[in-house]
């Protein structure tokens, strides 16, 4: 079950936080009255208020207070050029007054669907969608009808986006009992297995495999690995789902043109059967894609899936490849194969993450900052476990339990907040994305804010 996050103490770090963003917190106040909670999307949920922001540009952004940040949300992770980069925005531009919506094929589609072939290894054909739940969804309807099987396996605390197939065994219901509103003759059909676990996993797939459509993970792990998979288990799946006929699905909504220009797929030297996207894909505007193998493709195509005697899968979508969708994935793309950018992220994470190792140790503080690619992780030691330091630190030797931060959790939360105090916007769990507009200035900067919020959360008793 979801527990209600508790409320944050009294405590001069959420004091400072308040004192800080006066407007933020009126904006929340007239947000409770329109939106559920407050806010459109579940990981903007941040007590005592969430920040509301008016602009960005490069690795920063702004508040209705004035206040400036070095943003590591990246827009979930879609902007790795960062806010408002100057082509992608002329070519957004350029496009607008050209048209939003032609309800037509356009020639914008087709060279983002070339794009697309021509960096992501599996991807023989593209179908667009607007979002990556919308992908993976779709990914599943093909996998379902092109095997003729009913069950879907998935990787306990992997997210694939909000829909019925996906509601259960991300933060809660780890026992694949379904959470309200998702019917139990869909969450039946879905088997559940450990990250890491081969052992487990062989046997699921020895039980369940002849009814098994297909698997699905993200490639790299969990929230963009912060409980992170071990590659040969990534292969393991790979070769016992080609076994048992089973589709092997990557989700590639954070990870494809970050990992690297082709995804986790490249990086790992792993083909799927399909690939969902989103995010990068479609330059910081919505979009998102499910491509792969041609013969599985096809059974959206009319003509070739009559061909084969099989009914076709219909799929709408208004915005499907829009023509300003099309503007800012094509700019976003081709920047990325053109450029250093995705090298010159993954370099920054690095120095980022050793940085803030750094901090830590000179604090004397019992916690780690890990990651891989253009990502990073605290790691707040929750069970304030013996032996862990900065410098000695193995992901792979914890569990789900102690990676995988619980939203809301105080600790955590603070530690959000005394980072925005000194103008660093991180992500709740904690931790973040990082973009290739970062440079020196936001590393001396990040470096900075974590080092004072290490202080202000030792004044507090967090940190022991």
């Amino acid at each position: 079950m979801n527990a209600t996050p508790p409320p944050l103490s009294n405590s001069p770090i959420v004091a400072a936080f308040v004192a800080r963003t006066p407007g933020s917190a009126a904006a929340y106040a007239k947000a409770r009255e329109i939106f559920p909670g407050g806010v459109t999307h579940d990981t903007r949920y941040v007590r005592p208020h969430p920040l509301s922001i008016v602009r960005a540009a490069g690795a920063r952004k702004w508040d209705v207070d004035g206040n400036e940040y070095v943003d590591y949300f990246g827009g979930h992770g879609a902007l790795i050029l960062g806010h408002a980069h100057p082509e992608v925005a002329a070519r957004i531009a350029e496009q607008a007054a050209k048209g939003t919506h032609y309800g037509a094929s356009h020639p914008l589609e087709l060279r983002w669907g070339e794009l697309v072939r021509e960096l992501v290894p599996s991807a023989e054909m593209v179908r667009f969608t607007n979002s990556g739940t919308e992908a993976t969804l779709m990914a599943l309807r093909l996998a379902r009808a092109a095997t003729g099987r009913p069950k879907l396996l998935r990787l306990r605390g992997h997210f694939h986006g909000w829909h019925d197939h996906m509601a259960f065994g991300v933060t809660n219901h780890f026992d694949g009992t379904p959470t309200p509103g998702v019917l139990e003759g869909l969450a039946s059909n879905v088997v559940l297995a450990d990250p890491n676990d081969a052992a487990g996993l062989v046997a699921l797939l020895e039980e369940h495999g002849p009814q098994i459509a297909a698997a699905i993970l993200e490639p790299t792990g969990s929230t963009y690995g912060q409980v992170p998979l071990r590659p040969e288990f990534v292969r393991l799946l790979r070769e016992e789902t080609a076994k048992r006929g089973i589709l092997l699905i990557f989700d590639e909504v954070v990870t494809g043109f970050r990992v690297a220009l082709g995804g986790a797929q490249q990086a790992l030297g792993i083909r799927p059967d399909l690939t969902t996207l989103a995010k990068i894909l479609a330059g910081g505007l919505p979009g998102g894609a499910v491509v792969g193998r041609r013969d599985v493709m096809e059974l959206l195509d009319p003509e070739r899936a009559a061909a084969r005697g099989i009914e076709k899968i219909p799929h709408q979508g208004t915005f499907n490849a829009n023509p300003l969708s099309a503007a800012a994935g094509v700019a976003t793309l081709e920047i990325l194969k053109s450029t250093d950018a995705i090298a010159r992220a993954h370099a920054y994470a690095a120095q980022l993450r050793e940085g803030m190792n750094a901090v830590l140790a000179e604090a004397g503080v019992p916690w780690a900052v890990y990651g891989t690619h253009t990502g990073f992780h605290v790691f707040t030691n929750p069970r304030r476990l013996p032996g862990i330091g900065p410098h000695a630190f193995d992901p792979f030797a914890f569990g789900y339990e102690d990676l995988k931060v619980p939203r809301g959790a105080q600790g955590p939360t603070k530690l959000a907040l005394a980072m925005r105090v000194h103008g660093v916007d991180i992500m709740p769990w904690p931790g973040g994305t990082v973009s290739a507009a970062h440079g020196p200035a936001e590393l001396d900067r990040t470096l900075e804010a974590f080092r004072r919020s290490v202080r202000m959360l030792k004044d507090e008793g967090e940190i022991r």
